[in-house]
């Protein structure tokens, strides 16, 4: 199999990956294709330059960015170390995928939180074990809408789910958003919503700490109520919120999540 067919392989299967070409420098046109997890295909012409180039690619594949790099002939990236050296630029082309969101619950509010999702370019799942509520004619909007209960999904997509991803649980259903919870905390996944009020959120609390969540450091990932403190009262407004939390909560900045707040959710 070619590194050209490979690549059009993952990208088809919305894999991530990034291919390295020299457009520089010694070795003109030598190429390299990458993903996390899985070894390199193809040469730079130096091993050294592979491993340096390829550490510095997956960093730029993470955060989506295309860029070009200047190296040394075997990977010297100082200035002091390419002060006597031919550099090598390389094009780093990263093919990312589109961030996902899987919303477990197939209620009024997943709908509406579909639809922002798209918008803003996720790739959205909607999840439900009932199937009279988990249909595709619900959730036009979504790319999967899947008849099953959270622990099969999340073992089977989680180690896909990284910093750029979100997972919504939208259910009151103990017997769905507890293995929900369960299952995302156990995965990188950058943001855990829980739909509820703080009430409803404290008996949740009760039932993670029976099945073993318990530690801080776990539960602190969980944003619920979920949402920012905008008084949200419409499914599209609460939609909204949600994504508007993701997002601050993703580039860093200090939002009014209603987690931190102590007023009543609805205005």
């Amino acid at each position: 199999m070619s590194l050209y067919t490979e690549l059009a392989e993952r990208i088809r299967a919305n894999k991530p990956v990034v291919l390295l070409t020299i457009i520089d420098g010694p070795n003109l046109g030598a190429t390299l294709l990458a993903s996390p997890g899985t070894p390199a295909l193809g040469s730079l012409g130096d091993t050294e330059l592979d491993r340096v180039a390829t550490r510095d690619a997956l960093g730029e594949l993470e955060a989506g960015r295309t860029s070009v790099r200047n190296y040394g002939p075997s990977g010297q990236i100082t200035p002091e170390d390419l002060l006597d050296t031919p550099t090598v630029r390389i094009f780093v082309e990263a093919f990312s995928p589109p961030p996902q969101m899987i919303i477990f619950g197939a209620v009024d509010f997943t709908a509406a939180l579909a639809k922002v999702a798209k918008v803003l370019g996720y790739y959205v799942v909607v999840c439900d074990a009932r199937e009279v509520f988990a249909t595709k004619r619900r959730f036009p909007m979504a790319d999967e809408v899947l008849v099953t209960w959270p622990t099969p999904v999340l073992t089977a997509r989680g180690a896909d789910l990284g910093p750029r991803d979100a997972v919504c649980i939208l259910t009151h259903d103990p017997k769905f958003d507890v293995p929900a919870v369960q299952g995302a905390l156990d995965t990188n996944v950058g943001y855990i919503g829980v739909m509820g009020s703080r009430k409803t959120h404290a008996k949740r609390l009760e039932r993670l700490a029976e099945v073993g969540v318990n530690k801080p450091q776990d539960l602190a990932r969980l944003m619920s109520p979920i949402g920012l403190d905008i008084g949200s009262r419409t499914p599209e407004e609460t939609a909204i919120s949600i994504c508007a939390e993701i997002i601050g909560r993703r580039v860093g900045r200090v939002i009014p999540s209603l987690r931190e707040s102590t007023g009543p959710i609805h205005k």
